[in-house]
């Protein structure tokens, strides 16, 4: 893999990561204005949680066609994209609206003046990662040496973004179908620098602390050592991965990826784990899109990695991956309604063993 990076024309970076040497950026050749972003951070006295306005986002584009997509490689003779080149293996740029931004204007540290309610710039890293520049495709038709090729980009963002002051968790992740929500079809995901610990990785290390604490041991570790033990929800077990579908999943489908060895994040992957890393995670990847048969082909779903803070906790949790899909049945999705949305009370749709099952029945 071969990294080289070049300006875009508003002063953003873009990142080729190439799987053959030669590469010569062409200049952006646009005329836009500088990014701008007034993303602020306030306090949920009531939960005890920060929550991200991001005003700036209504204006995002939505939904192109594909002959105007602003991921693909740049046309001849037409609108340029956010890639100005004719083609790329993998690339990675700072998103033009992004959630959090690196400089942002300051804010008053208290809404209205009250201390009930303390705010602050949403100071962070957003980047969008293109897989490939195949328009048509899915992330599980990329060949082997391209989901090789992923993985070692995800490593090399998440010791970037890890290393930079104010970062304290780094996610990359995949969101995939109109119905989670994408604005763009390309096949691309996302990496964000989050200036906080997210509250699902500060409940993690809650439980993971007070385990250890009653124990003596690590609580991912047993979850792991269970489920192979069990063995009846798990989808795949390797040399350095197992994928199983958890005791307590809450959507229709649900497995996690998680590895042998107990490392915090993508960067401290072995050469060994990240090859076997990509044939289980393109195997996942197809057969959560085989799950519903033909009829539910193209499920929606979001492959969320789950990484160690930056400087908390990185000995209580281990990297790994929650993959999911919101859908149901063929044309049918599980909204999160009154119990879930209003209570935070998950109802499962599926048994959880039953789930494993069907993974295993549409394995390759």
């Amino acid at each position: 893999m071969i990294r080289t990076d070049a300006p875009m024309a508003d002063g953003r970076v873009l990142r080729y990561y190439d799987e053959t040497p030669g590469r010569v950026p062409p200049p952006d050749p646009r005329d836009l204005p500088a990014v701008e972003h007034g993303s602020v951070m306030r306090f949920d006295v009531l939960t005890g949680e920060w929550v991200t306005i991001a005003a700036h986002r209504m204006n995002r584009t939505h939904m192109p066609p594909a002959d105007q997509c602003p991921l693909c490689p740049s046309r001849p003779g037409g609108e340029p994209s956010e890639i100005p080149a004719d083609a790329y293996d993998v690339v990675v740029f700072d998103n033009r609206f992004p959630s959090f931004g690196e400089t942002m204007t300051e804010v008053p540290a208290e809404v209205d003046g009250n201390p009930l309610w303390p705010q602050r710039p949403a100071t962070g890293h957003c980047e969008v990662m293109c897989f490939t520049s195949d328009h048509e495709a899915a992330f599980s038709s990329l060949s082997l040496e391209r989901v090789r090729t992923v993985i070692d980009v995800w490593a090399d963002r998440t010791a970037e973004l890890s290393a930079t002051e104010g970062i304290e968790q780094v996610f990359p992740f995949e969101n995939r179908g109109r119905e989670i929500g994408v604005s763009l079809q390309h096949p691309h995901g996302q990496i964000f620098g989050y200036p906080y610990v997210t509250p699902r990785t500060a409940q993690l290390l809650t439980r993971a602390g007070a385990h250890r604490q009653r124990t003596g041991r690590d609580l991912m570790e047993d979850v792991l050592t269970g489920e192979r033990k069990a063995g009846h929800r798990v989808v795949i077990d390797g040399e350095h991965w197992t994928a199983f579908v958890p005791a307590a999943a809450r959507w229709p489908v649900e497995v996690h990826l998680v590895p042998h060895r107990a490392v915090p994040d993508l960067a401290a992957l072995s050469d060994e784990e990240r090859t076997e890393l990509a044939v289980v995670y393109r195997d996942l990847l197809g057969r959560v899109e085989r799950y519903f048969g033909p009829e539910g082909a193209d499920p929606p779903y979001i492959a969320a990695w789950h990484q160690a803070p930056v400087h908390t906790g990185r000995d209580l949790t281990r990297l790994h991956l929650q993959l999911f899909s919101l859908r149901r049945a063929p044309g049918k999705l599980k909204y999160l309604a009154g119990s879930e949305s209003g209570m935070a009370a998950w109802l499962g749709d599926a048994s959880p063993e039953r789930i494993a099952e069907r993974l295993r029945e549409v394995g390759a």
